[in-house]
């Protein structure tokens, strides 16, 4: 029996395909959200053993499903791969945290205008509103800032995503993780909104926050909020 014919090779090949295709209305629909533009930003997903992601430098329009470029989670700068594909520059820390991070199966990073502001100023995002608790934590911080594509930029992200799923890069822009593309790019959305709301409140004076006992309840009650997969 050939892969042409075999049910379970041709079932897997649909599956990646379909993934391939979903990271790319990821990527368009972060467009149309206004959380992204251009070029910038980039998407990943666990695949296997390893991780498909956007490549560098075609903006989402272009993008095919055969452009999606695969990774495996060892990969190194001089793996063959980068010989014929060209991953999105920030392949490093999508590789990490799905490495480190056995809880998240997608990463998007973009680079909305609200968040990427207070990145600006190394400010994380406080308890000003209860939804801030949809990041795992009473805060959304801000990583330390490093060269973008870098492995310190990487490792800085990693500290500052430990036991969250979302985060601020300084002068750069937002990750958010999730479980899956959909809940990835809810939670990179929410970002957003809570950077607006927060910039919006503080030309009012410092916002107050929510105290720790207050967002400890609330990171409990949140626990399984968000999206739900379809029971068939």
């Amino acid at each position: 029996m050939t892969s042409d014919t075999n049910p379970n090779v041709r079932a897997t090949a649909d599956a990646e395909t379909a993934l391939r295709n979903e990271i790319i209305a990821t990527m368009r629909e972060m467009l149309r959200l206004g959380i992204n533009q251009g070029t910038s930003g980039n998407v990943s997903a666990r695949w296997q053993d390893g991780l498909l992601i956007t490549p560098s430098g075609v903006p989402c329009h272009a993008l095919e499903a055969n452009k999606i470029v695969w990774l495996p989670l060892d990969v190194t700068d001089d793996a063959a791969v980068f010989r014929t594909h060209r991953p999105s520059s920030e392949w490093r820390f999508h590789r990490d945290i799905l490495r480190e991070r056995r809880d998240i199966n997608a990463v998007v990073h973009t680079h909305s205008n609200a968040a990427t502001a207070l990145a600006i100023h190394s400010r994380e995002i406080p308890a000003h509103h209860y939804m801030v608790a949809v990041a795992g934590g009473n805060s959304i911080r801000c990583a330390a800032y490093a060269t973008f594509g870098s492995q310190a930029l990487s490792d800085n992200a990693l500290a500052a995503l430990r036991d969250r799923t979302a985060c601020l890069l300084a002068h750069h822009g937002v990750i958010a993780l999730g479980r899956d593309l959909e809940r990835a790019l809810w939670v990179a959305n929410e970002v957003e909104v809570l950077a607006q709301q927060y910039l919006l409140a503080s030309q009012l004076g410092t916002p107050p926050v929510l105290s720790e006992a207050e967002m400890n309840e609330v990171i409990e009650r949140f626990k399984g909020y968000g999206l739900q997969k379809t029971q068939t």
